[in-house]
């Protein structure tokens, strides 16, 4: 039996040979565009007062024609896409720090939110959507008679 001096760096390189393959798998597949440009969310600010929820998403340089918000039984859900500018070349640009493509969030609604009443509006590159909320019922008073 031959005596092998052990190296802590072999397992080191191992493990670094297997990442670069599979980054490697991954940059040619077909989502490595998606994975180049980036993948994006709205930053979302969600907050309440005594007529609604509020929810505002910055959405800057997004068309409001592809922005779709909908409501499906209690999940609000704010669809949309950024699209990069096609005017300018990409071998022009310098720096890209900002992601482009589509996103999504989808919210859960409390039962208290009046779904008929719903507005959204975009302004500044800011979509606020107001969530009004449903009359409170005022619990009704039932006597009860002794016999």
């Amino acid at each position: 039996m031959a005596i092998v001096k052990y190296n802590p760096f072999r397992e080191l390189r191992t493990m670094q040979e297997q990442m670069n393959r599979m980054l490697d798998m991954a940059w040619n597949s077909e989502f490595s565009e998606e994975m180049r440009e980036g993948t994006w969310q709205p930053a979302v600010d969600i907050y309440e007062d005594e007529d609604s929820v509020v929810i505002k998403a910055e959405i800057p340089d997004v068309d409001q024609k592809d922005i779709d918000v909908r409501i499906e039984g209690n999940t609000l859900t704010i669809k949309g896409e950024r699209k990069h500018s096609s005017e300018i070349r990409k071998e022009n640009y310098y720096r890209v720090e900002r992601c482009f493509g589509q996103f999504q969030r989808s919210f859960s609604l409390p039962q208290i939110i009046d779904q008929e009443h719903i507005q959204a509006s975009c302004d500044k590159g800011v979509l606020t959507i107001t969530l009004p909320k449903k009359e409170e019922q005022t619990p009704k008073q039932i006597t009860v008679e002794v016999k």
